[in-house]
């Protein structure tokens, strides 16, 4: 209880009233404040879950081998990374209890600094703060100064505001951290929708990147966006192997361990490109279609390379911008969830079926 009372607020609890005026337009509500996926989970997925439902044994905190090394085949196919370990992965439940226990399960506590960007998942934050650690919200690496944080994280594709790092400027970062002792630890999750190319976004893992050396570098990934699976909660982290089975050890007696049904998903899910391509090209569709909408509207996009946001603004504190959207049934999430930096934009998700989208798109040409 003395460390819930540090925690902020729920975030999400301060839109209540925005709902509520979003919810009695004559058309409805089309929620865009979250991102929650709305189309079905694909069918190889549910079958390979439904194939391992008599679950009678306690699964493996590490995962299976077969597991581990489909993920290890994942990062040499698609995040350009073979220097995976098999050895160095381990799936989570999900990669959001990952990002808030992360400092804990590495030992930070009162007088170490965790570091991650100013305008951020809020998670990075409460994470922080459960370990009794600070939180150090910062711009750019010079602002840590001569004392770097223990733990630094990184988000690229950025949620909220889509923004990618390339691989030059990962490179520095690993050479700065790998100068000051520092634990990178990136989350990656929406890096397969890339709006700017065919390919995913530059990852921490990437052989350009890390020469081969995963020394003191976690990259964490979720299956929820790319593969709709926000409701099984599957989700993994890599690299250094060290550190990896440090995270097991502590895990086993926790018992923070996958539910096998939900492993083999996992399984079925990092080895099949097909059913992500389909999910990309239904966003495409989706964002051209908001976002014509908005920017026809006076609303500007910034950044919004990749992921499921539009990073938006029209020059105005973000509750305005919220309360504006609110009376045309459209629920956005403010940019000050996200930090100060984030005060005059807001957050709109693509996570919406066609038809709720299309809603949008004329209640703003409109």
């Amino acid at each position: 209880m003395s460390r819930g009372a540090k925690l902020p607020d729920f975030p999400w609890d301060s839109l209540a009233e925005a709902k509520a005026i979003a919810a009695a337009h004559p058309g409805g509500i089309v929620d865009l404040s979250v991102g929650t996926p709305v189309d079905p989970t694909p069918e190889l997925i549910q079958d390979a879950l439904h194939a391992a439902s008599d679950a009678h044994g306690y699964p493996q905190v590490w995962g299976t081998p077969d597991l581990r090394e489909a993920i290890a085949a994942w990062f040499a196919r698609r995040r350009s990374a073979t220097y995976v370990d098999p050895d160095g992965v381990m799936p989570t439940i999900g990669s959001k209890e990952l990002v808030a226990w992360l400092p804990t399960l590495l030992g930070l506590g009162p007088g170490d600094e965790v570091g991650f960007p100013d305008v951020a998942y809020p998670t990075y934050d409460v994470g922080a703060r459960l370990a009794g650690a600070t939180p150090k919200p910062a711009r750019g690496l010079l602002e840590y100064g001569p004392k770097p944080p223990k733990l630094l994280w990184l988000n690229t594709p950025s949620n909220p505001t889509g923004a990618v790092l390339g691989l030059e400027h990962l490179k520095k970062v690993v050479d700065w951290a790998r100068q000051h002792d520092v634990i990178v630890a990136s989350d990656e999750c929406y890096a397969e929708l890339s709006w700017t190319g065919d390919e995913p976004t530059p990852g921490l893992l990437d052989d350009r990147v890390t020469g081969g050396d995963l020394t003191g570098l976690l990259a964490v990934y979720s299956m929820s966006k790319q593969s709709n699976l926000a409701g099984y909660r599957a989700a993994f982290v890599a690299g250094d192997v060290g550190l990896v089975r440090g995270l097991v050890e502590i895990r086993k007696h926790a018992g923070m361990m996958v539910p096998w049904p939900v492993q083999r998903a996992l399984l079925a899910a990092v080895g099949d490109d097909a059913h992500v391509a389909a999910q990309k090209a239904r966003y495409a569709d989706r964002r051209t279609t908001l976002r014509t909408a908005l920017e026809g509207a006076g609303w500007r996009i910034e950044h919004s390379d990749a992921g499921l946001y539009l990073w938006t603004t029209r020059g105005e504190p973000c509750r305005d911008s919220v309360a504006a959207l609110a009376r045309l049934g459209i629920l956005v999430a403010p940019g000050d969830f996200y930090g100060a930096a984030g005060e005059r934009h807001v957050r709109i998700a693509l996570t919406a079926t066609d038809e709720r989208i299309a809603a949008a798109a004329e209640r703003l040409s409109a």
